[in-house]
């Protein structure tokens, strides 16, 4: 198995074709993607032609992914999957912090820790310069771990939903962090 990054609990690995499976059961979870799209459920099609290829994609500024699958390490269960995305193809210097993670894994610190190994190797491997993250501002354990990996609340904006989904009226919310931040608070 190809490792991109290990923590204690978790293993980061980049997808292949194999994950369809796992992607639908994340995808097709109702309150896993409350926040993304209301709650719909998931289609294998789209996983199979538009999902997949997302999460398979690489990175030319990274020469790797920027979507990464997480198992945890003691039993290689599927967790879901964090982004660690350059939001310019060509540059490392901005990158987006997600994570979709299954309900079994709620609450374990599992999105703290691996955000937290993401930043760090983006800031001191990656030549990343700033990390930004955004989610809906209803979404409180969302906030909650950006705050816990040290991102700042930077600002509330609105965008257009091709659909609205409850709480969309509330707008989102963007937080960040950059190098120098990072470097002073360790």
């Amino acid at each position: 198995m190809d490792v991109f990054l290990e923590t204690e609990r978790l293993v980061l690995r980049p997808f292949t074709d194999a994950d369809a499976d796992h992607l639908f059961a994340l995808d097709d979870d109702p309150e896993v993607m409350r926040f993304i799209n209301g709650g719909r459920p998931a289609d294998r099609e789209t996983i199979r032609t538009r999902v997949l290829p997302r999460l398979l994609r690489d990175y030319p500024c990274f020469g790797t992914r920027g979507y990464w699958a997480a198992e945890e390490k003691a039993t290689g269960t599927f967790l879901g999957w964090f982004e660690f995305r350059p939001l310019d193809d060509h540059s490392p210097a901005v990158v987006e912090l997600g994570y979709r993670l299954n309900r079994v894994a709620w609450g374990r610190g599992y999105a703290t820790e691996g955000s937290r190994a993401l930043v760090g190797k983006g800031f001191t491997d990656l030549g990343v310069e700033r990390v930004v993250a955004n989610t809906m501002a209803v979404n409180t354990r969302s906030r909650r771990v950006m705050e816990k990996v040290g991102l700042s609340f930077l600002r509330n904006f609105t965008e257009d939903w091709p659909e609205a989904i409850e709480g969309s009226e509330h707008g989102e919310v963007e937080y960040g962090l950059t190098r120098a931040d990072w470097r002073q608070r360790r």
